[in-house]
């Protein structure tokens, strides 16, 4: 799996995760704004990537697949029986989490993070650790939906922070946005001033 995934991505030059809720049907409102931002991206020259699934993750396939942009899917293979949406243009299938991770973390240059459950929990830790640990390159990672992750923010503040779990500069590693137009301005912005130092 990770010979055919390096091998069926090698190609993507800068992509974008976004991260989601395939079970969000009640409140649309983020469906429309991950189609918005993805549709940004790919009019910017990005690449988007997401877990292939329903909900926040199809809106997000189908904003950069209008928008003319690759749009990539990586799909775990599991007893729930996901299948990848119509709007994916490069369809990958893994049986291994940890291998699709890989290739989130390899080929992203930002990790968009919109209301989600454990398996988007899981995706925005990993790298938030990988960041802070120095495993990688630093990339910014974005939250969207400033009121779904007030209480998250509330807790790492009053409980890690407070116990010096985290030092206060690990709270720089990501930041809430949740106009699509200030998203894609903040990653661009962050690798214009990273190429000027």
């Amino acid at each position: 799996e990770i010979v055919d995934g390096f091998e069926e991505l090698k190609t993507i030059d800068k992509a974008i995760s976004i991260f989601g809720s395939s079970r969000m049907s009640l409140n649309k409102k983020y469906y429309k704004l991950a189609e918005q931002t993805a549709n940004l991206f790919a009019k910017s020259g990005y690449a988007v990537m997401t877990g292939a699934g329903n909900g926040i993750m199809k809106y997000a396939n189908k904003g950069a697949k209008e928008g003319k942009g690759e749009s990539i899917g990586l799909n775990i293979i599991i007893p729930l029986e996901q299948k990848h949406n119509k709007y994916i243009t490069l369809p990958l299938e893994f049986k291994y989490f940890f291998v699709r991770k890989l290739m989130f973390a390899k080929y992203s240059r930002a990790f968009v993070v919109f209301p989600g459950g454990f398996g988007t929990l899981d995706e925005l830790f990993e790298a938030l650790a990988l960041i802070q640990t120095r495993r990688v390159q630093p990339f910014p990672v974005v939250l969207v939906g400033s009121g779904y992750w007030a209480g998250l923010m509330d807790w790492i503040k009053k409980n890690c922070l407070k116990l010096k779990t985290i030092d206060k500069e690990d709270l720089n590693i990501f930041t809430i946005i949740d106009n699509p137009k200030k998203i894609v301005k903040f990653v661009n912005d962050y690798y214009s001033k990273e190429g000027e130092e």
